[in-house]
């Protein structure tokens, strides 16, 4: 048996779920395939992450994904289930959040879950079932410009309400501090269905997760497992770093990783790819960027990206973004840095992007390592090419010296 079963909409949030769930006494692996979830690869596990690539999956797909996933947790006897969505709650008018939750609900059998998005060590805080990022409300903050998932909304109950036909509550602050047995008990006043609660701290998320720790199914994002307790106190952050050259892919846009690279690219090399030559002629921009790789020091780290303003975000004449184009020729420079010029620790930036990486080197699972911020870990991991040292970083996390910095955890860790 596992203590906790999640199911992660992407990557790195799936990363982000076990590093929380380390920090509270848990041992906790990232698996990347979920058909395959062997007792005997998965050691001593207590928590087992699955993540997937559903957050702008058609919705169909994305469903089908869930349950499979959930359906391979089952056959490891889990004792609780924990479906894991961003903290700015990325979705869009149809999903993907309303209907994976419907399917886990309808395939455990349960009928109702909490919806907890809040991650205040990463500035998501919900009051009034409003999601704030920092100081703004979500709907004013730069996630109103995000590409794939605008959100111009910042009630939760609002935009959940169209991805779902369940009932949906609201649970406020006040409720929260009155300690968690009296909001257990406002829980089981609730109906069937969704109950958004308010988190503004740390402390507000223990009370929650004491409150339903008894509860078969939990949502939210990673800062909930920050309330929870594991069965091995302590924080065990020791990995086997395998060593050789560094690398950085961004293809997120959001302005903390163009913040990010703009503060990298100071003193590190850096090349941005055209998006229009990607759309192009991505064969080109691939062999291009390794050439370049070559060309430096060993002992230099080079930071490749795509997007340095949101003015180069752009669209294919089908109308349709090219982040799948981005994706490809992102991992596929991974994947051959890896194979042909000794690369072996590398950070990638962007949900989307990790998976494509992940995908491409044929990891099947992340042992989670040292914390290089709120939300980041380094993993180590079995590629199709050797061992490598990897770090996979959501578009908004992380300080804006991070790609300098996130080393450093390396060298204090490796043994």
């Amino acid at each position: 048996m596992i203590e906790i079963g999640a199911v992660a909409d992407d990557f790195t949030g799936a990363t982000d779920l076990a590093i929380a769930l380390r920090q509270r006494g848990f041992r906790a692996v990232v698996s990347v395939d979920d058909a395959r979830l062997d007792p005997a690869e998965l050691g001593d596990a207590d928590a087992v992450v699955v993540a997937l690539k559903t957050r702008t999956a058609p919705v169909s797909d994305a469903v089908a994904q869930s349950v499979r996933a959930v359906q391979a947790l089952a056959a490891l006897d889990a004792r609780r289930y924990y479906v894991k969505y961003c903290s700015t709650f990325d979705s869009t008018p149809q999903g993907n959040i309303g209907p994976v939750l419907d399917a886990v609900l309808d395939e455990l059998g349960e009928t109702r879950t909490i919806v907890v998005p809040a991650f205040p060590d990463n500035g998501r805080t919900v009051y009034r079932g409003r999601l704030f990022v920092g100081d703004d409300l979500l709907e004013e903050s730069p996630m109103r410009q995000h590409p794939l998932t605008p959100m111009t909304q910042s009630r939760l109950r609002d935009l959940l309400a169209p991805q779902t036909a369940r009932e949906i509550r609201e649970v406020g602050a006040d409720a929260v501090w009155a300690g968690a047995s009296a909001l257990r008990r406002t829980l089981d006043e609730s109906p069937a269905g969704y109950t958004v609660v308010d988190a503004l701290t740390d402390a507000d998320l223990e009370t929650i997760a004491t409150a339903v720790s008894d509860w078969r199914v939990v949502s939210g994002g990673a800062g909930l497992a920050l309330g929870m307790t594991g069965p091995r106190p302590g924080t065990l952050s020791e990995i086997e770093v395998t060593r050789g050259r560094r690398l950085i892919v961004c293809g997120s846009a959001s302005a903390k990783t163009r913040s990010q690279i703009a503060h990298a690219a100071q003193s590190l090399p850096t090349r941005k790819l055209d998006i229009e030559r990607i759309a192009a002629d991505p064969t080109q921009v691939v062999d291009d960027a390794l050439e370049w790789i070559e060309t430096l020091d060993a002992g230099e780290v080079p930071l490749i990206y795509t997007v340095g303003s949101l003015d180069d975000v752009r669209r294919g004449p089908d109308g349709n973004t090219v982040s799948g184009r981005i994706e490809e020729v992102l991992s596929a420079i991974v994947d051959r840095a890896v194979d042909r010029l000794g690369v072996r620790q590398v950070i990638v930036a962007g949900g989307e992007t990790s998976g494509a990486v992940v995908q491409r080197l044929g990891i099947r699972r992340l042992w989670i390592g040292p914390r290089i911020a709120p939300g980041v870990c380094w993993s180590a991991a079995d590629s199709a090419h050797g061992p490598v040292t990897i770090a996979l970083k959501s578009g908004n996390f992380g300080a804006d010296d991070m790609f300098t910095t996130a080393w450093r955890a390396l060298d204090d860790h490796s043994h």
